[in-house]
């Protein structure tokens, strides 16, 4: 029996040696690096990359590479969606119908005007994500939207508080939305959250029950009637008055036209005395004559009774009878 102990290390036949290993785990290293080190970046978002925890940059869509095996973390953004937050109601589309619900959302509906009136008011207000970095960072996830709805509803309560009943419900309620999308986007900018509001619409405006609120269908019906008049009257304007004035242009355009053919007859008459008479000057008996029997001519081919004094003829003919076929 040998007395040399068997060396634990000594390769057994068929393992692997420490190259191989080494080469196994490079592989592993640089396969892991490669599934990990590329990330895809949709048209409608945003990327924003952290480094060991840190922020380090934010990217655009498209193919992007980052440190791999944990080293850099990728948080995507949709920053061209429009979102939206419903108040005083909520929708929902099951299949492809709409269901509008008011719900129990009294708390943020309900509101007193300027005049003293309660009015139950609804609205939505839009917005999108400029700023994904201070989006991610600046405030919790779950405090987002909360931060979004208690400054949208306090601005709109304080609006509809500075307004008349009246107001709220007619056209002058589009003041009150530009204002408030100028309010909230003003103090979500001190906030620092990295949204824009794109709009602030108001929905329905329920004035309270009772006379009131019958006195105020009774105002939206006139203000409706109003309208429908207004826009009769707008529909007539068009049509008659561009035919008004394509009849004036018509007569105009004839007028036009009359003066010219009477100038330029006038003026055909004129060369023509003066072609007659300078002939004249230089043989007026000649002319005499010639007119003379042009006139008759003219006077005789004519239809209709005929009646012929000359009393320079030696010969007084009884022409009275005389027509354009003969002496009868």
């Amino acid at each position: 029996m040998s007395n040399q102990r068997e060396n634990p290390f000594k390769p057994v036949k068929g393992s692997l040696n420490k190259g191989q290993i080494t080469a196994i785990l490079v592989g592993l290293v640089v396969v892991m690096s490669l599934l990990t080190g590329f990330y895809m970046v949709d048209q409608t978002e945003e990327a924003v990359v952290l480094r060991l925890g840190r922020y380090y940059k934010t990217t655009e869509p498209g193919l992007q590479f980052k440190a791999p095996l944990g080293i850099d973390r990728v948080y995507k953004v949709p920053v061209t969606v429009n979102h939206t937050l419903q108040f005083g109601f909520r929708t929902t589309e099951p299949g492809v119908t709409t269901i509008y619900s008011r719900g129990d959302y009294s708390k943020e509906s309900l509101m007193l005007t300027g005049d003293l009136n309660i009015a139950n008011v609804s609205w939505i207000i839009q917005y999108k994500i400029s700023d994904p970095q201070a989006w991610l960072f600046n405030f919790r996830s779950a405090d987002r939207e909360k931060t979004i709805r208690d400054v949208s509803q306090s601005t709109i309560n304080m609006l509809v508080g500075d307004s008349s009943i009246f107001d709220v419900m007619s056209e002058d309620r589009t003041k009150i939305e530009v204002n408030a999308e100028e309010l909230i986007e003003k103090t979500l900018e001190g906030y620092r959250m990295g949204v824009e509001i794109e709009a602030v619409k108001l929905q329905d405006v329920v004035p309270p029950e009772g006379a009131v609120q019958a006195a105020f269908e009774e105002l939206n019906k006139s203000v409706q009637d109003m309208n429908k008049l207004i826009n009769e009257g707008k529909e007539r304007y068009n049509a008659e008055v561009p035919k008004a004035v394509g009849e004036a242009n018509r007569m105009i355009q004839e007028a036009e036209g009359y003066a010219v053919a009477r100038e330029n007859r006038a003026n055909g008459d004129v060369a023509r005395f003066k072609a007659v008479y300078e002939e004249y000057r230089r043989n007026p008996e000649i002319m005499e004559d010639r007119l003379y029997w042009e006139t008759m001519e003219e006077i005789l081919t004519s239809e209709g009774d005929l009646e012929i004094i000359d009393r320079n003829l030696d010969n007084f003919l009884p022409l009275k009878n005389i027509t354009s076929g003969g002496i009868q």
